[in-house]
């Protein structure tokens, strides 16, 4: 049997139930404590390695009462302390390794313990503009057009982000196929949809009280970004008919 952080026998409305259990049985078993999770995200954890469902003939997923204290676990995880899937798979394996594995101190302290101290922001990386010239091989009018068209905008004093070299190397690579500025208005529309819709995801974080919650905003932020990246990416490759390495 697994055991929760502080050695105890993990509990739940599942684990007195041997048989396996329907993906929409174990919503409705977690819906009771976690109102908002989906089947959509359950499939999401079970991607990323989190939990392991056994698989009919047919391909439907089944769930022991063990996979489901475990799924509990791991959203209990997010949502009480925000961490990173990455840091629960880590913290998960290390207890079914039989390692003593104390909870990460991130997101919430207790009650009457003082609050951790708020992590600092990283500095922004910055370029000057000559710099940002130099090493996208490029010279100003070129700078001047991309700017016109949002896909390079200058930080506040007229310095870039280090980003604006790697977005100014592939606006050049595009536009020796042909593509020209102007056409990559709409990857820069679709590009700030998407940050749009991670604002909102990380928002809640960003308006709590505590401050080490803000500054996980930020962690949690870029782990959204890379799979909107991974998925954009996949979805051009399947419009395309594409299998790229």
């Amino acid at each position: 049997m697994r055991q929760t952080p502080s050695g105890g026998a993990w509990h739940g409305t599942a684990a007195a139930d041997s048989g396996l259990m329907s993906i929409g049985a174990v919503l409705n078993a977690l819906r009771d404590e976690f109102p908002e999770v989906t089947i959509s995200k359950i499939r999401f954890l079970e991607s990323e390695g989190l939990i392991e469902p056994q698989r009919t003939p047919s391909g439907y997923r089944k769930f022991s009462a063990e996979d489901v204290e475990r799924l509990g676990h791991v959203l209990r995880m997010q949502r009480d302390h925000y961490l990173p899937l990455k840091v629960i798979r880590e913290h998960l394996d290390a207890m079914e390794r039989g390692e003593a594995a104390p909870l990460p101190a991130v997101g919430r302290q207790r009650d009457g313990e003082p609050a951790p101290a708020p992590a600092e922001a990283p500095a922004v990386a910055r370029v000057g503009r000559a710099e940002l010239l130099a090493a996208a091989g490029v010279d100003d009018t070129d700078l001047r057009e991309w700017e016109s068209y949002g896909l390079i905008t200058p930080l506040e004093g007229g310095a870039y982000d280090a980003e604006a070299i790697t977005v100014a190397s592939l606006v050049t690579a595009l536009g020796r196929f042909g593509i020209e500025p102007r056409h990559l208005r709409v990857m820069k529309a679709a590009a700030d949809r998407e940050a749009g819709l991670i604002d909102q995801v990380v928002a809640p974080l960003r308006r709590h009280r505590n401050p080490q919650t803000r500054a996980h905003a930020e962690a949690r932020a870029r782990e959204l970004a890379v799979l909107t990246v991974k998925l954009h990416a996949a979805l051009v490759q399947t419009a395309l008919g594409l299998r790229l390495p």
